[in-house]
């Protein structure tokens, strides 16, 4: 047992190496990619520490190189499910029993080993699984994912550490239970910072996990499973399956033992599961705790003071980094005419300079979407926009998936600002724009924020320091994530505590103190150092 209060190391955010040419971890990273393609992997489940395999297997490719096999993984079942709810509730005891400073010591280890030793193979199984290039795989597999990590541990021990103030013969105190039962973590294919997360940040506190990602994004949770192994966590306390969600759903959330979920992904899912959950309350022990993060139609706005240059810089790289698959990537955007010619220029020598690829080769800016669904979602759009009258388009516009799901970086300008690409998310290389008179900044600012039913993050521009302000207060609940000239990507942990409200989720700020607070339960415990020996009253005796 602790005899001392111990200080965790100060968290700073992990710096992102440069892979220029000549460089170590260039070599590195291009090494690891080369040893990952020369083998053929068999990816099992992980449950209550063991490696499960099963006899159905799923062929993992390379969204920009299809004829590429990079393995397989086991697809499980109902039965996978249960077992891995049985051992997340049977590891539950000792790991909630564990002293605060070893389940910390198990991430902190876990950081370091990611940006230390499995820092190249990290990012070259993200950039091989999800398609990034090696910035983009380096700001968010192993940067961010570390960052979650450390910057968890420091929130862990503030926590922890915020008590009440006790009066003199009564000492009050405040216990921080983890929650009871299992937590469901369902995670996404975009961030594999946000798969670590959505698992690692609820075990931290105590919690046992049941952890389903998605299903474009398993090569790489295979080596998160790895490092965190290696880190020392204990068999149980996170368990890896490979299920379709309805199964998973089927069993999990009709389940007594169910206590929360973490999730990141679309509005309509969450929804379900909501709606799911509300049905089910009877089932469960407490009620659980929702926390998702959902979807986004991310706007840039414009004032005519801007600088068209910083405006079409910011929407260059908010709308085409990882091909717009991020949840916050610029996909709306408001030009003054007095400013458009210029920023169009701009867009569009930007965009003649992208060259697009595998991204083995880093010169590509530009690499796949995910999956054929994603791609014949997103070109669907973009044939429709080519012959509707009413848009044109200004660049882009090509795609094909002969070899990848490569979709040519497009830009639309509309005549119509309720213009579907305007409104729905589309979740790709996609950018609409609306080019609006310059008399009519406020009543462009009160379109930004009635446009579509989400509130994710959002951007305006301007060196004028009334229409700031004037924008900031009407757009105060358009974005979760308010960015003053800058794009509307990029949210750091500890910097910028990321997530949104209305239809874009439930506001839980990862990468903060108040996330870590939805995965506990706090017990007052109020200590009496002299009970009272007699029920009077003063008030009781006559004058």
């Amino acid at each position: 047992m602790p005899n001392a209060f111990f200080n965790v190391p100060i968290a700073v955010n992990e710096p992102i190496l440069s892979y220029a040419p000549g460089s170590p971890e260039k070599a590195s990273v291009k090494s690891a990619l080369q040893q990952l393609k020369n083998i053929t992997v068999d990816i099992p489940m992980f449950i209550g520490g063991n490696k499960i395999y099963t006899d159905n297997k799923k062929t993992i490719h390379p969204p920009h190189e299809l004829n590429h096999t990079l393995g397989t993984h086991s697809v499980g079942d109902k039965s996978h499910v249960e077992l891995a709810i049985k051992a997340a509730v049977a590891a539950k005891k000792d790991w909630e029993n564990m002293e605060w400073q070893e389940r910390a010591a198990i991430f902190l280890k876990a950081a370091d080993l990611l940006t230390g030793p499995y820092r190249a193979k990290m990012n070259a199984a993200t950039m091989l699984g999800q398609s990034k290039n090696i910035f983009q795989a380096e700001i968010d597999a192993v940067c961010e994912l570390a960052d979650f990590y450390r910057f968890n541990v420091q929130y862990m021990t503030e926590i922890y550490s915020h008590q009440p103030e006790s009066t003199r013969g009564i000492w009050n105190r405040l216990e921080y239970r983890p929650l009871e039962g299992f937590i469901f973590a369902l995670t996404p294919f975009n961030f594999t910072s946000i798969a670590g997360n959505l698992c690692g940040a609820p075990a931290l506190m105590g919690n046992t996990i049941v952890w389903k990602p998605a299903e474009t994004q398993i090569y790489s949770a295979a080596v998160i499973m790895e490092i965190l192994e290696e880190a020392g966590l204990p068999p149980g306390v996170i368990n890896l399956i490979f299920v379709d969600g309805p199964t998973a759903g089927e069993i999990i959330f009709n389940h007594p033992d169910f206590g929360g979920i973490h999730f990141t992904g679309s509005t309509g899912v969450f929804n379900k599961i909501w709606k799911t959950i509300g049905e089910n309350m009877t089932t469960y022990k407490s009620y659980p705790r929702l926390v998702g993060e959902t979807g986004g139609k991310d706007f840039v706005i414009a004032h005519h003071s801007a600088n068209a240059t910083e405006v079409a810089v910011a929407l260059t790289r908010g709308a085409f980094e990882f091909q717009g698959q991020k949840c916050s990537a610029a996909s709306r955007a408001y030009i003054p005419e007095s400013l458009w010619n210029e920023v169009e220029k701009f867009l569009k020598t930007n965009l003649e300079d992208f060259k697009m690829g595998n991204p083995e080769d880093f010169r590509n800016f530009i690499n796949a979407v995910i999956d054929e669904k994603a791609f014949d979602k997103i070109t669907t759009f973009i044939s429709d926009a080519k012959k509707d009258p009413s848009v044109e388009v200004i660049a882009g516009g090509n795609f094909n998936k002969t070899t990848g799901y490569f979709i040519e970086p497009t830009i639309l300008k509309v005549s119509h600002p309720n213009y579907v690409t305007m409104c729905e998310e589309l979740f790709g290389p996609v950018l609409t724009i609306f080019v609006y008179n310059d008399d009519k900044y406020e009543e462009t600012l009160d379109l930004v924020d009635q446009t579509g039913p989400y509130a994710l993050t959002g951007a305006i521009f301007s060196k004028d320091r009334y229409a700031l302000k004037v924008g900031v207060h009407k757009l105060r609940n358009a974005a979760g994530n308010f960015y003053i000239n800058d794009k509307p990507t990029g949210a750091v942990v500890g910097q910028q505590p990321f997530g949104g409200a209305r239809a874009s989720g439930t506001n839980d700020k990862a990468g903060s103190i108040l996330n870590l607070f939805r995965w506990v339960s706090a017990r007052t415990i109020k200590e009496t150092f002299c009970p009272a020996t007699n029920y009077t009253y003063p008030f009781l005796a006559e004058e």
